[in-house]
């Protein structure tokens, strides 16, 4: 429903012609006909946007940060001024507000006619499209690393050995220091990262031998080979 909220905003967008306000422009900036960028550098800590859908999605374009915005302010029972209180958002939000208030009744501005060759090319099935759509987004699934996990954290319960969410947790600020220093990203995102592996490796009980001299080399390595997929590819995927 967050993603059919977010795609709710676009139809309006383009219905009433939105982005042509001067007022929005405003408010959201500018927008262009460029699409969405693949990659972008979000600020994660920036109170000028609102957090909706992962990776902080308002900050990629003008666009999404309308639909972001939008998406915010309908969301069923979330009291959104109490939420952004004392947020730059909030004057986005509030103008959220007033616009959808005055758009009330009216029809939309924009409304091509219906022409069936326009749709010809949809000729992909919704069972393909999903799964295009789920290889993309494959390394947001909490399952995604259980294979790789599996194979760093062998180890079964008995003496000598330790719990693998809890080696990570002694060790997070080794790790978090290391992989930083060499990779130059943001303690804030590599961070990010560990919290799910540790949360990840609670969930499937895996262990490690408490004195194995080689773990923090290799587990060191896999970090920083998912961290400099995501520099390059903007996904912390493991090339296989």
């Amino acid at each position: 429903m967050r993603l059919i909220r977010h795609e709710a905003a676009h139809a309006y967008s383009y219905a009433y012609q939105l982005p042509r306000k001067k007022k929005w422009q405003q408010a959201f900036g500018r927008t262009s006909r460029e699409e969405t960028p693949d990659v972008y550098h979000p600020r994660p800590f920036s109170r000028s946007y609102v957090v909706h859908l992962d990776d902080w999605y308002a900050q990629s374009h003008p666009d999404e940060d309308f639909a972001e915005t939008f998406a915010v302010w309908l969301t069923p029972g979330l009291d959104w001024r109490a939420r952004y209180a004392g947020w730059k958002a909030l004057q986005k939000l509030e103008y959220v507000d007033e616009l959808m208030r005055s758009l009330a009744g009216n029809p939309p501005r924009h409304l091509p006619d219906y022409r069936v060759a326009d749709f010809e090319c949809l000729n992909q099935k919704l069972k393909t499209y999903y799964g295009r759509k789920r290889k993309l987004y494959e390394d947001t699934y909490p399952d995604f690393y259980d294979v790789d996990l599996r194979q760093l954290f062998p180890a079964s319960a008995g003496p000598g050995r330790i719990t693998a969410a809890a080696y990570l947790r002694r060790r997070r600020r080794r790790l978090l220091n290391s992989v930083c220093q060499w990779t130059n990203e943001k303690k804030f995102r590599v961070n990010k990262l560990l919290s799910r592996l540790v949360d990840r490796c609670d969930q499937l009980d895996l262990n490690v031998l408490n004195d194995d001299p080689q773990q923090d080399f290799r587990v060191t390595s896999f970090i920083t080979t998912l961290v400099m997929n995501y520099l390059f590819t903007g996904k912390f995927k493991r090339t296989k």
